[in-house]
This record gives structure tokens, sequence and C-alpha cells, in this order.
């Protein structure tokens, strides 16, 4: 690399609640997120469980999803003392308000005529609801809310959109391109996808996620934004900013192997892994002193991700703890890169590792140290974070805490 690349500022927002103590309460303790959601009516559905903030007035699903970024946002400006006006790329990893789009199609179908007018009932203000499920839109308020120029990208690859946004991030930091970006993702759970995930069987059926469990049925979807401010050793060194850990190393792959299942080897995702590691200078991962898997809880991920883990480690991949904190925040799709890119952060420079929750008997297919049910204190250098995606996309992310 041509620029070292460093983190200087988070800011996130789970079920657990906002900040970086929330996730070591909720993600760190081990203690599942889920409950049956009065977020919309879930009688037709084979589950109500998600990992979604209480119902009340300052409650997740009270926002629409440009406030949630925007708070993230203005809390990872803060942490890394960025002013308003600081030219820095903008990369956000979404697909949309999904929600916006479902009221709007209802409202429409009571009132016919605002399908075409726009202008009754309620149909401008249906209107603009609509224009926060559009992601070149949300990048443009994210940016004018934390009051940053440069310049702004959307990505929305599903479940590794905001893992590529860093990604991007990373090799335009790293080649001198530029020396700031906020990169952010966001995702809220909604009746849409919800839909989607329980027609399709991905849901679990008895309200838990167990990765890499024997008897593991499913996933669950959660409520999820992130934001991260990375810029050049250089940038925070002359502005005073403290570092929180480098980004050494990245990886991005796709092997096409099916729409909705991940190559049986795990070929893409140890494609990833392999590109991020021979980037940070450890092709065999030697460093490596945990991994911060994809882990969906589903039959085909999580055997495929162990086969994936192994060809990339070899004889280390026994020696190297594995854990999915999708065990406890729920599958967070868009959102799902950032803010497990900000977990293995927090894992790195607390000396602690979160735990696969809801763990109960091995798999033969899934041999790998997953840190059962609880958090193990741990003094791990470097780490990785996988995410994978519908189509065969794969991404993979090495940190460093700092020296």
């Amino acid at each position: 690399m041509s620029g070292e690349v460093t983190v200087t500022g988070f800011g996130v927002r789970t079920a657990f609640g906002t900040g970086a103590e929330a996730l070591r309460r909720g993600v760190f303790g081990g203690i599942p997120s889920f409950a049956a959601t009065t977020r919309f009516d879930t009688a037709s559905y084979r589950t109500p469980m998600a990992g979604v903030a209480p119902d009340g007035p300052d409650a997740v699903e009270d926002w629409a999803l440009r406030h949630a970024l925007a708070q993230c946002g203005a809390e990872a400006r803060d942490m890394a003392g960025l002013r308003p006006g600081t030219e820095a790329a903008v990369l956000l990893g979404v697909a949309g308000d999904s929600t916006s789009v479902t009221r709007y199609w209802r409202a429409a179908d009571r009132h016919g005529e605002d399908r075409h007018s726009g202008d009754r009932h309620g149909g401008e203000q249906g209107a603009g609801r609509v224009a926060d499920a559009v992601p070149a839109r949300l990048a443009e308020l994210f940016a004018a809310r934390l009051g940053l120029t440069g310049p702004r990208l959307t990505f929305t690859n599903a479940c590794v959109a905001s893992a590529a946004a860093i990604i991007h991030a990373c090799r335009l930091i790293s080649s001198g391109r530029t020396e700031v970006a906020v990169c952010a993702g966001g995702y809220l759970v909604e009746e849409e996808t919800f839909g989607k995930f329980d027609s399709g069987r991905a849901l679990s059926r008895d309200g838990m996620v167990r990765p890499f469990s024997a008897d593991r049925s499913g996933l669950l979807l959660g409520d999820g934004v992130a934001a991260v401010v990375l810029e050049s050793a250089g940038h925070a060194r002359r502005r005073g900013a403290r570092p929180l850990a480098t980004v050494v190393g990245w990886g991005a792959a796709t092997d096409a192997y099916h729409v909705s299942q991940p190559h049986p080897e795990g070929v893409g995702l140890a494609a990833a892994a392999r590109q991020a590691l021979r980037l940070a200078g450890d092709p065999d991962g030697a460093a490596l002193g945990y991994v911060n898997a994809h882990g969906t809880g589903t039959k085909y991920n999580d055997g495929a991700e162990t086969r994936g883990l192994r060809s990339v480690l070899g004889e280390r991949a026994d020696a190297v703890p594995v854990s999915s904190t999708k065990s406890t925040t729920g599958h967070l799709l868009e959102a799902a890169g950032v803010v497990e890119f900000v977990i293995t952060l927090l894992a790195l420079t607390d000396g602690v590792l979160p735990p696969t929750a809801g763990y109960t008997r091995p798999d033969p297919e899934c041999d790998l140290d997953c840190v059962p049910n609880r958090p193990r204190r741990a003094d791990p250098r470097r780490a990785l974070t996988l995410n994978a995606a519908f189509g065969g996309a794969n991404t993979a992310l090495v940190l460093e805490r700092p020296r």
C-alpha cells in the first residue's frame, strides 16, 4: 500500500441500542436480541422474531433510515474530530428504505387517484417518503447532514454493500486519491424484506440463530446502522487524531455459484480472504488472532464458510477463534459489513472475543473454534471480518490494533 488506512471514528446502532457500550453489553455478552416484533403484522409469517429495537418514541422503527444514518454518521464524525466542511469521500452501503415504498403503495391502493395525480390524500407526502428509498438520494442526504464535501458513491450489492463501501474507501485512500472517507450502511427490519426471507424459508422457526451448531435452522433479521471514518495515517497524524485501528488488508471476489446459495467449498469467500491477507503481508494468516465470520446460521452457509476458511488457513484453522455475531444481532443485510467491522475493531481494542450465542452441539462440517456462548479474553493483534451476499459476492477486511 502506498498509504496506510486508519480508523479514527465510528457510530453504531443495533437492537441493543446506540454506541460501543450497547454492543459490549449485548453482542460481547452473548445475549440474543430476538423478540416478536410488533413493527408490522406477522400473523401470516412462519415466525414473528427479529432483532429490532424496542417499540416506543425513541425506537429505530420511528426513524426514517436517513435519520438513523445521520445520527451514526454524526457520532463517527465527532469521535474522529472532523469538522463540517471537511472534504471527505462519502460511501454508503444501503438498499434504501423499503418501509417507505410499502407505505406509499398501500396508500395508493387506498386512494387510487394518488397513483396518477400525486396531489391528493397525502400523495405528495408519500412521494417524499419514497425519496428515502433511493440509495443515491440517501447518500446525498447523509453527506449534507454531516456537512461533508467530496465525491459520493452508493453500493447496493446486498449483504456486502457496506463492506464494499469500506473496501472502495481503502482503495481511494491507499492510492492517494482522497485522504478522508466516511463509510456507512443501514438496514431497519421492515415487512417487504422480512416477507421475502420468510417465503424463502430462510428464517429460523424457533426464534434463535445458532451458527455452526448442528441444529442450526436459519437466520433472523435485525436492525443495524453504523458509520466509520477512515483516513490516511498521514492526515490523521497531521491533525492529531487518535487511530483506533488500521485497515491493513481487503479483498473482494465472486464465485457466482448460485443466486442464493454459497459455493459448497466457500470458494468466493476464500478468494476474498486470500486477497486481504496477501495485501496485509500475511498470506498464511499467521498473525490472525480472530475471525468475525459471516455465519448466518443457515444450513449451507456455515459449512461452506468453514471449508473456505480451512482452505485459506490450513493447519492454523484449528487455532484461530471464529465467531458469528449474527447470533446476537441478527442478519443486518446491507449494514452487516460496517456493523461487524465495528464489532471486530472492539474485539481488538478491548481484548475480548464476542461469542457465537445459541450454540448447542458440534457439527462435523463446522469444526472450528467458534467461541461458543461465552465471551473470551484474548490478545489478538489482527482480525479478519468476512461477509457474503446473494449472487456469490464476498468481501474480507483485515484490521490491526494500534501498536
